[in-house]
C-alpha cells in the first residue's frame, strides 16, 4: 500500500517540479538581462549613449539564444505577450496623463511650429518612398499611412530622458526640442488612435462590418472621451483635496482613482477598440495635476524601468527572430537605409524650414531635426506587432527595429556638437571684477533685509565708489520674504506680471530705505548712481529671482548681509534660517561674483568721508580665485583717499623640514597648484606694481607653515581693522588652510571668513568674503542654461 501510495505521488511531485524549474529558468533569465543591460550600460556611458541602445542591443542578443528560445514554448510566449500588452497599456497612459490636449485649441507656439513642420515634412517624404519599397506583400494603405505617422513621431520619453542626462535640458534648444517632442509625439499617437477606427491592425477579423466596426468603436471612444473629460476632474479634485500635500494617501482614495482609470480605459476596448490606444486616449483627458496623477506617474515608470523594460527587450528579441532575417537580399538593407534616411532628413528638412521662418541659426535648426527624430519603445512595439498581425514579415520587422535603434545611437554626437557650438558662441567677458576693465562702470547689487543695514550699506557704497570716472552704479535690493500677509496685499498693475505690494510695513520701511540712501546720494553723489529694486519672493524662491536680477543688471557683484545680526553686547545673534539658505544658493547659482557682509560696526561707526582718514581696512591674500577676487575689489578701495589699506600677504613656510611635512601629509596635485600659485603670484605683482609701490597702501607679509599658525595670526588682527575682506576658498595654498573646515560653524564663509566672523573674534571688526564668479565650465565650458538659438 505504501508503495502504492508513492507511485500515485510521483506525476504530481514531477509536474510541480517542471513548473518550479521552468518559472525559476524564467527568473534566472529575467536577472540575466537585467545585469547584461546595466552591465552594458555603464560600459556605453563614456559615450553618453542612453539605456535604451544598451537594452536594445542585449534585448536582440539574448532574445535570439538558442538556450532562451526553448523556454518559450506556446503557452510561455502567450503569457509573455500579455505582460507586453498589459506594460504598454500603463506606458500609454502615462504617456497620455503627460499630454495636454488643449494645446490643439491654442495659436501654434514656436515649439510647435517646429514640431508640425518636421512632421509634415516627414510624412511626406515616407508617404512618397515607403510604397515603393515593398515593405509588405502588396501596397497597403493602412500600414503606409501608419508606418509615415510612425517615422513622423518622435519618442517624447527617450528624447526627455537623454537631453536631462546629457545636462542641456536647461538650454533655451534643450527647452525647445522637448516641447517640440512632446507636441510631435501627442499629434502622432493622436493620428494612430484616430486612424485606427477606420483601420484596426488585428491577428484575427471581428467577423463584423467596416462600417458597424466604425460606428461601435467611435461611439465608444467618444463616450470614453466625454467621460474622462467631464468626471475625472471631479473625483480626482475630490481625493487630492482629502489628500492634502505632506499626508500618505488614503488606500481607499487610492484604489478608487486606480479603478476609476481602469474603468475608462476599457470602455471602447469592449467594442473592438484597441486596448493601448485607449489607455492613451483617457490619459490626455486625466488631470495631470494634483497629487494622484503624479502618484501613478512616478509609481508605473518606476515599474516601467525596473520590471517592464527588461521583459520588453527580451520579447523584443525573442520575436525579432534573426533565423527568419534575409540578409542577402540586398531590399532588406535598401529598406533599412531608406528608413533612416526618411526619419532623419524628413525631420531635418522640415525644422531647417521652420528654423528659416523664425529665425533660426541654421545648424541648430539641423540638430533640432535630428534630435526630433528619435525613436523608441513605442515604435518598436508597433514593428513587432505589425509581424504577429501578419501584416508584415519578419525581416521588415528586424529592419524596423534596427532602425529604431539608429535613431538614438547618433543622439549624443549631436549634443556634443551643440555644446561646441555654444561653447564658441559663448560671451567671453567673465563676470568677475578680476577680468573687470577699470575703465568700465562698477555695478553692484547690494542687498539689504531691512533699515538696520543700510548705515553699512551707505559705508560699503562709499569706499566701493572709486573714482568719479567711471564711478559705481548700485541696486539697493530689498529682500523681502512674501508671506500670505503680504501676498494677501499684492496688486496688479499694468499687465499680468507687474504687481504692487500694498502692505504698509513694507510700504514704510522700503520708503525708511529709499530717504537714507537717497540723501547720501544728494549729498555725495560724485560718480555714484544708486537704484532701488525689490526681491519679494519666498525663501525658495528668492535665490533664483535675485540671480536673475542681477544678470538682467549686469552686475559685476553681489553682495548679502549675514544672515546673524550683532546684540547690543557685541556679540552674533543665532540668525535667521532663511536668509542663510538664500545666502548659500546665491553663493552656488550666481551668475556673478558674490560678497557676504558680516556687519559688526561697520554701520555703527561715523560715515565715512573723502575728507579725511577714517577706518583701517585689511585685505588677507593667500591665493586662489577667491583672493584674486576680494584683491581686486581691495583695488577699489585703495582709490578712496578716506581709507587706509593694508594687504596682507600669507606665505608657506619655505624650509625644507616644512615642505617634507606637507608633502607626507597632504595629496596636491602639483602642476594644478604650480599653475595656481603662478596666476597668483601674477596677480599679486600687478597689485603690488599699482598700489603698493606706489605708497597707497601698506604691505604686511606672513610666512606660515600650516593652519594652527594662520589661526593664530588671525586671532592676532582683532581690533586692529574695521574691515577684513578675505576670498572664501579655493586657494593652491590649501596646507595654510587644511583642517580648519573641519570645526567650520557657517561653511558658506570659508575657513578664513568663519574664523573673523566667529564669536571668538573681535566684536567690532566687519568682515567681507567674496567669492569670485564660477566662469561658465559646469558643462565643459558652459554652464546647463546656455543659450545658443
Amino acid at each position: 500500500m505504501a508503495n502504492k501510495r508513492v507511485e500515485d505521488q510521483d506525476p504530481c511531485t514531477g509536474k510541480l517540479t517542471a513548473i518550479f524549474t521552468k518559472a525559476a529558468k524564467h527568473v534566472f533569465g529575467f536577472f540575466l538581462m537585467v545585469v547584461l543591460c546595466n552591465v552594458t550600460h555603464f560600459l556605453l556611458k563614456p559615450v553618453s549613449q542612453p539605456r535604451i541602445t544598451s537594452d536594445t542591443f542585449i534585448g536582440l542578443l539574448i532574445g535570439n539564444l538558442g538556450i532562451v528560445r526553448t523556454l518559450f514554448d506556446k503557452p510561455a510566449a502567450l503569457a509573455l505577450r500579455f505582460i507586453i500588452d498589459f506594460g504598454m497599456i500603463c506606458y500609454m497612459l502615462v504617456l497620455g496623463i503627460e499630454m495636454d490636449p488643449y494645446v490643439l485649441l491654442k495659436a501654434p507656439t514656436r515649439d510647435a511650429k517646429v514640431a508640425y513642420a518636421g512632421m509634415l515634412s516627414t510624412f511626406i517624404l515616407a508617404c512618397s518612398i515607403t510604397p515603393l519599397l515593398n515593405y509588405t506583400g502588396k501596397f497597403k494603405i493602412n500600414f503606409t499611412l501608419t508606418l509615415s505617422t510612425a517615422l513622423s513621431s518622435t519618442a517624447s520619453p527617450v528624447l526627455t530622458r537623454i537631453i536631462t542626462s546629457c545636462k542641456i535640458g536647461k538650454s533655451d534648444i534643450g527647452r525647445l526640442v522637448i516641447a517640440a517632442g512632446m507636441h510631435s509625439d501627442f499629434i502622432s499617437t493622436l493620428l494612430i488612435s484616430i486612424g485606427y477606427i477606420v483601420y484596426p491592425i488585428r491577428e484575427k477579423p471581428s467577423g463584423k462590418s467596416r462600417i458597424q466596426e466604425v460606428v461601435e468603436m467611435s461611439s465608444a471612444l467618444v463616450l470614453q472621451t466625454v467621460i474622462t473629460a467631464k468626471v475625472s476632474p471631479i473625483i480626482m479634485n475630490w481625493v487630492n483635496n482629502e489628500n492634502p500635500e505632506g499626508k500618505p494617501i488614503k488606500g481607499s482614495h487610492l484604489v478608487l482613482s486606480v479603478a476609476f482609470m481602469g474603468l475608462v480605459c476599457s470602455c471602447s476596448p469592449a467594442y473592438g477598440y484597441s486596448p493601448m490606444l485607449s489607455a492613451f486616449m483617457a490619459g490626455i483627458f486625466l488631470p495631470s495635476k494634483g497629487r494622484v496623477s503624479k502618484y501613478v506617474i512616478s509609481k508605473v515608470n518606476y515599474l516601467l524601468t525596473t520590471i517592464f523594460y527588461p521583459i520588453f527587450f527580451i520579447w523584443m528579441g525573442f520575436e525579432a527572430d534573426f533565423r527568419e532575417f534575409e540578409p542577402g537580399q540586398i531590399g532588406t538593407w535598401a529598406r533599412l537605409f531608406l528608413l533612416f534616411v526618411i526619419a532623419t532628413v524628413g525631420k531635418v528638412t522640415g525644422t531647417v524650414i521652420s528654423g528659416l521662418l523664425l529665425g533660426f541659426h541654421w545648424p541648430e535648426s539641423v540638430a533640432l531635426g535630428l534630435l526630433l527624430s528619435v525613436k523608441g519603445h513605442y515604435q518598436i512595439y508597433l514593428a513587432i506587432a505589425a509581424n504577429t498581425a501578419g501584416t508584415t514579415s519578419t525581416t521588415t520587422s528586424i529592419v524596423l527595429v534596427i532602425a529604431v535603434f539608429f535613431t538614438v545611437v547618433y543622439i549624443p554626437s549631436v549634443v556634443s556638437h551643440i555644446i561646441k557650438r555654444a561653447r564658441k558662441r559663448a560671451p567671453t567677458h567673465r563676470m568677475a571684477l578680476e577680468w573687470l576693465d577699470p575703465s568700465k562702470e562698477l555695478r553692484l547689487m547690494l542687498c539689504v533685509h531691512g533699515p538696520q543695514n543700510v548705515p553699512a550699506a551707505i559705508n560699503f557704497i562709499e569706499i566701493s565708489r572709486g573714482t568719479t570716472d567711471p564711478g559705481i552704479e548700485v541696486y539697493v535690493t530689498d529682500m523681502i520674504e512674501l508671506t500670505d500677509k503680504i501676498a494677501a496685499t499684492l496688486v496688479q498693475v499694468d499687465g499680468v506680471d507687474n504687481m504692487r505690494v500694498t502692505d504698509q510695513s513694507v510700504i514704510d520701511m522700503r520708503e525708511e530705505i529709499t530717504t537714507a540712501v537717497q540723501d547720501y546720494e544728494d549729498m555725495n553723489g560724485d560718480g555714484v548712481t544708486i537704484r532701488r529694486m525689490l526681491a519679494l519672493s519666498t525663501f525658495n524662491a528668492m535665490p533664483h529671482d535675485i540671480c536673475n536680477l542681477a544678470e538682467e543688471l549686469v552686475a559685476a557683484l553681489i553682495i548679502l548681509p549675514f544672515h546673524k545680526t550683532q546684540r547690543p553686547d557685541g556679540t552674533l545673534d543665532a540668525g535667521h534660517s532663511g536668509f542663510r539658505y538664500v545666502n548659500r544658493k546665491v553663493l552656488r547659482d550666481a551668475p556673478c561674483s558674490v560678497g557676504i557682509l558680516v556687519d559688526r560696526g561697520l554701520g555703527l561707526m561715523e560715515r565715512i568721508s573723502r575728507l579725511h582718514v577714517s577706518p583701517n581696512i585689511a585685505v588677507i591674500f593667500i591665493g586662489g580665485k577667491d583672493d584674486r577676487e576680494a584683491l581686486a575689489y581691495a583695488g577699489r578701495v585703495a582709490r578712496h583717499p578716506g581709507v587706509k589699506l593694508t594687504v596682507i600677504r600669507f606665505l608657506v613656510e619655505t624650509s625644507l623640514e616644512n615642505a617634507s611635512r606637507r608633502t607626507g601629509n597632504y595629496r596636491v596635485n602639483v602642476a594644478e597648484q604650480e599653475e595656481e600659485m603662478k596666476i597668483d603670484d601674477e596677480c599679486f605683482a600687478q597689485f603690488y606694481e599699482r598700489q603698493v609701490a606706489g605708497g597707497h597702501v601698506a604691505y604686511v607679509e606672513k610666512h606660515l607653515a600650516n593652519s594652527s599658525e594662520t589661526y593664530s595670526t588671525l586671532t592676532s588682527l582683532e581690533g586692529q581693522y574695521a574691515l577684513i575682506i578675505v576670498g572664501r576658498g579655493g586657494r593652491a595654498n590649501s596646507v595654510l588652510t587644511m583642517g580648519m573646515n573641519d570645526w567650520q560653524q557657517c561653511p558658506e564663509l570659508g575657513p578664513i571668513g568663519d574664523v573673523l566672523s566667529g564669536s571668538d573674534f573681535s566684536m567690532k571688526t566687519s568682515v567681507l568674503i567674496i567669492q569670485q564668479h564660477n566662469v561658465k565650465g559646469e558643462l565643459d565650458g558652459l554652464d546647463d542654461d546656455f543659450s545658443i538659438m
